[in-house]
């Protein structure tokens, strides 16, 4: 039995819950692109930090992924909506000494460390929660349109947000550019108080586990739904092999392939906008083609559209390619993960929707660094070209696990298992 993609149905804006988590969404992670750029230039141009204390600052902005089990089982065991207001408020507070240590002239680069780690072990939390608490307010019908209008927002709002960071940093310096965030984190906050939907009661016996107990049953879960374990595997893998690629992806570009810093950004916009329209046509493509071909094609796509890359040369003809095959390629990227986003959250057991969620992050982000290791260590043998060309060839293994997994045959969204842990069976 499978849930139509086809035929009128209410939408997911019809829910104000869902109204309110799509701009709760959309505030924090505008704010949060703003300081994705103040921060790293006030630790740059008002500290004077160096080399070395960029690259912690990084770094550390990274470390709070690695707790992503713990969020997803912290999500899985309490109320959502409190989760998704304290974590903003967290954020919120840790951001506000910026401005005001810097007001009195006693800012260190210290307390930047620490603020990075509080932004994201809050963002991880919020994260875990927000994709897990989708599902408990709309309709699995409406899982897919409800991504879609994320996907979309998410777009938008980095997109905004990164321009403003931009222009609030050139105008008012760095520190104060941080209470753009500071308000957003605020305004989530308050958009999350305002979401009222009834919840799946937690474990009755979750005070009595640990979370150890609760990350392991989660990650037993998740190896023993064949569906569910294939897509992450596919996203993992994917996830490797772009990350070779982006290592020097702008490296190539900027150096090799003689494309100015304006080019570059004309190039990352315009796959920007292919993104956006990926998440604003992902249901009419999935009901057009079906759900498991849209998937499918998002991976496929992705090592296609490398091919350009490696035999590019310099040139404006090139770079038009190089920006269009970007737009391509984050078109069904968007396109096929907000099919495969709402495929795994209808299968999942609602009792492991954060646990779920959180492994998939777990596995993705976790390859990075790995990613990023290997390319260095390729790249001492390689030529850079050589590299990329890895980082390609490996973006085809999970087409490979798709095509060989039950998603190749999907047309509909299935309908939630019941039980729903029962997934697998037939």
């Amino acid at each position: 039995m499978t849930v139509s993609t086809r035929g009128p149905r209410t939408t997911a804006w019809a829910i104000p819950a869902f109204r309110y988590l799509l701009g709760s969404e959309a505030a924090s992670l505008s704010g949060s692109a703003v300081s994705t750029i103040a921060l790293p230039a006030l630790a740059v141009l008002e500290l004077h930090a160096s080399t070395g204390e960029v690259a912690v600052l990084a770094f550390l902005g990274q470390l709070p992924s690695t707790l992503a089990l713990w969020a997803g089982a912290l999500s899985d065991r309490h109320a959502k909506r409190p989760q998704l207001i304290v974590s903003d408020l967290a954020a919120a507070a840790a951001l506000a000494t910026v401005p005001a240590t810097a007001l009195a002239g006693v800012l260190t680069i210290g307390q930047l460390y620490v603020v990075t780690l509080v932004l994201g072990a809050a963002k991880v939390q919020h994260d875990a929660t927000a994709i897990s608490l989708l599902p408990g307010i709309v309709e699995p019908h409406q899982l897919q349109g409800a991504n879609s209008r994320l996907g979309a927002a998410s777009s938008v709002a980095d997109s905004v947000g990164s321009n403003a960071g931009a222009v609030l940093v050139g105008a008012v310096g760095p520190a104060r550019s941080v209470l753009a965030d500071v308000v957003s984190f605020l305004v989530s906050a308050v958009l999350a108080w305002r979401i009222r939907t009834p919840e799946p009661l937690a474990h009755s016996s979750a005070e009595h586990r640990s979370l150890g107990r609760d990350i392991a049953e989660g990650v037993r879960y998740v190896i023993g739904q064949p569906t569910i374990r294939t897509v992450i595997a596919a996203l993992s893998t994917l996830s490797f092999g772009l990350a070779i690629m982006n290592t020097y992806w702008a490296y190539y570009l900027l150096t090799r392939l003689g494309a100015s810093p304006t080019a570059f950004g004309v190039i990352m916009g315009v796959g920007g906008a292919g993104s956006l329209a990926g998440a604003l046509l992902a249901g009419r493509i999935s009901a057009r083609i079906g759900v498991g071909p849209t998937i499918i094609a998002g991976f496929a796509v992705s090592p296609v559209a490398q091919v350009p890359l490696l035999l590019a040369g310099p040139g404006r003809g090139w770079q038009i390619a190089l920006a269009t095959t970007l737009a391509v390629q984050l078109f069904w990227a968007t396109a096929s993960g907000v099919s495969q986003r709402s495929l795994r959250q209808i299968l999942c057991d609602p009792r492991f929707q954060g646990r779920m969620q959180a492994a998939s992050t777990t596995v993705t982000a976790g390859s990075r660094p790995l990613a990023a290791t290997t390319a260095g260590a390729l790249a001492l043998l390689l030529d850079v070209r050589a590299v990329l060309a890895v980082g390609a060839l490996l973006q085809v293994v999970p087409v490979v696990l798709l095509l060989a997994s039950p998603v190749r045959a999907l047309r509909d969204m299935p309908s939630p298992a019941v039980p729903p842990a029962r997934e697998g069976a037939s």
